[in-house]
């Protein structure tokens, strides 16, 4: 829970990082879209919240939902990814969230859908990064999840410990 608490200073980091996904070349109708997945019960990462609200003031179009509806909401991104109506994909979880952020972009990777940015933050488990994730930001501390490179992963990598990183007092 006290990890929560550095949502503010992670998600400036990240939302900076993001300033480039705005509608993709080629694409005139599509539009990046943030999914923000909460973890356990749905009320331990409502930090979320206030990280959605900063990536929209970006005007990156950004949504949060419960870290077990990843299946249905990835039918929903490669449904509209096909369509031309959303891309890029980027999607970021907390704890049970942030595990959910690697099955979903692995399911993505089966149907064909690439993930611009894919980032776990504190996740249960290690992954290896499907192929289909471009960039892959790791948010961690010593004992949580750490992510490898998968088969055919390409992209960039990083694991950041964040333990250091000073908790915000807002």
């Amino acid at each position: 829970m006290r990890n929560m608490r550095r949502f503010p200073v992670v998600g400036a980091f990240v939302v900076l990082m993001m300033v480039g996904f705005g509608a993709s070349p080629g694409t005139a109708q599509s539009r990046a879209h943030v999914y923000l997945l909460r973890g356990l019960m749905n009320i331990f990462s409502l930090g979320m919240d206030t990280l959605a609200e900063e990536i929209q003031r970006q005007g990156i179009y950004a949504t949060v939902h419960n870290y077990a509806e990843w299946q249905t909401l990835a039918d929903r991104a490669a449904v509209a990814y096909r369509a031309r109506r959303e891309g890029p994909i980027i999607i970021i979880g907390h704890s049970l969230g942030a595990d959910a952020v690697m099955e979903m972009s692995a399911y993505l990777g089966r149907r064909g859908v690439p993930v611009a940015l894919a980032v776990p933050f504190d996740a249960k488990q290690s992954y290896a990064t499907p192929s289909n994730v471009g960039r892959l930001l790791n948010l961690t501390h010593a004992g949580y999840g750490y992510m490898s490179r998968g088969v055919g992963f390409q992209g960039s990598l990083s694991n950041v410990d964040v333990s250091r990183t000073p908790a915000s007092t807002t």
